[in-house]
């Protein structure tokens, strides 16, 4: 039997999947470690993993998988990386790291970013990078530079997380196109390295990986390697991208007006498009989708909210009675559409890109103590949260991208048929959803990448959809006037 093992490499834990082959399904999974990754915080605003850290949990989420499930290491056939975005590893010639990791949520490159921007121009910045340099890898790379100039002497090769784990697993140094896009390192008008990037920040360009693939064999497992894993040593790395990337790819998120969702702790939407275009106030990110080529450009336009989850969690743990998730779900469905006037704003987890990085808070408003109780408080957290993702697609509406699909994961607020409904019938989007997750698009990349496919839509055959929500339309001109409500409460906090 053919498998394929994928691995999400993220900054809270480590996952890996085992998949067959030939029909999709999953043959085992594992998480490691049980509880969080540290994240070290040596100065207000640092954040900061050792790259170490990483490869063993690599290493012990396999041994899970191999405790649970009999196979042969010959049957692996691919392996497909995963990894949070935007970090920064940096290694000297022997391979080895010379700092902790700076994470994607380390914002001590945040004023380099800006003066970058101001020195290039914010609107060459916008039409060459489809982005402002913000606090991306390359801000983080010239921060390095900057303050810790031993260790930027010493830096032969810089890169990103999944970098460094495909490195441990083959000793080649690479990286991909859309790699350097969430780096800010690429050029999306000439389609090359954003040479005059590095040439503002002083970087030398030989300190940037060369590039490979998204799919593509990447490199080979070494024989020190595939001991650590218990794998065979020759299993091709065939496919490694970004989570946000690589979230579209496990729903099948590949070609125009596509749109990838997710609602965790934060919430993303990813949509694709063929079009080259930008956001001119940089509310939202651009980079380089995994299925682009320059015969056919596919770019993914990423819009973040951090309020989203962790508002539902915070009314969970502090307001809720004890509840568990389904009963406030239940309890929220008995207020009506709007919350009887009842508005929250769910922008409580620092500053918001869509709102041009400002940092509001969350709010309550029209709040009446002869009217509202506790389902009009659940409801209404719930409809702020997809009114704030409304928002947001508004953003990427105006710069070409057409609601067409949108995927969910069958998990965090799309189990709740309360936030699945209003999303739908608000976006007018019918929602699929899947029950699939980072590792298992990994895997399913591998699988592109080593030639196990004949094309993308062969790995995502036995992927299909374990629930559709369509827009109700008889709740339409509720939810109108609802998210009218809500847009004008938003407007007054500007």
């Amino acid at each position: 039997m053919a498998m394929l093992l994928g691995y999400d490499v993220g900054s809270s834990s480590i996952k890996a999947t085992l998949l067959d082959a030939a029909t999709g399904n999953v043959l085992g999974a594992a998480t490691s470690p049980d509880r969080e990754l540290e994240i070290l915080a040596p100065r207000v605003g640092w954040a900061e993993q050792q790259p170490q850290t990483w490869w063993e949990h690599v290493k012990k989420a396999t041994a899970k998988i191999k405790a649970s499930v009999s196979f042969k290491a010959a049957d692996v056939k691919a392996i497909g990386i995963s990894y949070q975005m935007h970090g920064l590893v940096c290694v000297d010639k022997g391979g080895q790291v010379l700092r902790p990791a700076i994470i994607w949520c380390d914002s001590r490159a945040v004023a380099i970013g800006e003066k970058a921007a101001a020195d290039i121009g914010a609107a060459k910045c916008l039409r060459r990078l489809f982005n402002l340099p913000g606090n991306f890898t390359a801000s983080k790379l010239r921060w390095v530079r900057e303050n810790e100039p031993k260790v930027y002497a010493k830096i032969h090769k810089v890169m990103l997380p999944g970098d460094y784990v495909a490195m441990r697993m083959t000793d080649r140094i690479c990286t991909t196109v859309s790699g350097l896009s969430e780096g800010i390192m690429w050029d999306f008008a000439g389609e090359r390295p954003a040479d005059f990037v590095l040439e503002n920040y002083d970087i030398d360009p030989s300190l940037v990986a060369e590039t490979v693939g998204t799919f593509a064999v990447q490199g080979e497992l070494t024989a020190g390697a595939a001991k650590e894993l218990g794998l065979a040593s020759g299993t091709p790395v065939s496919y490694r991208a970004g989570d946000q990337p690589n979230n579209a790819l496990s729903l099948g998120v590949l070609e125009p007006g596509e749109i990838a969702v997710t609602a965790g702790t934060s919430g993303v939407v990813y949509g694709v498009s063929d079009k080259k275009s930008y956001d001119k106030q940089s509310r939202v990110n651009v980079f380089v989708h995994v299925n682009h080529s320059e015969a056919a450009p596919r770019y993914g336009v990423l819009l973040c909210l951090n309020g989203t989850g962790i508002l539902n969690s915070w009314l969970k743990h502090n307001f809720s009675g004890g509840l568990d998730y389904p009963e406030m779900n239940a309890l929220a469905a008995e207020a009506p559409v709007g919350s009887d006037g009842l508005v929250i704003l769910p922008y409580g987890n620092g500053a918001e890109r869509t709102l041009g990085n400002r940092n509001i808070g969350a709010s309550v408003h029209g709040w009446n103590f002869n009217v509202h109780k506790r389902p009009h408080i659940l409801r209404a957290a719930q409809e702020g949260i997809v009114f704030a993702l409304n928002y947001g697609l508004a953003i990427c509406r105006d710069m070409g991208i057409e609601l067409k699909t949108v995927k969910a994961g069958h998990a965090n607020m799309f189990l709740s048929p309360l936030f699945a409904e209003a999303f739908a019938t608000v976006t007018g989007a019918t929602v699929q959803l899947y029950n699939t997750d980072g590792s298992q698009g990994a895997a399913r990349g591998a699988g592109i990448g080593a030639g196990l496919y004949r094309d993308p839509s062969q790995a995502f055959a036995g992927l299909k959809p374990v629930k559709r929500i369509k827009p109700n339309p008889k709740l339409t001109k509720a939810y109108q006037a609802a998210y009218a409500a809500w847009q004008q409460v938003l407007r007054s906090q500007f």
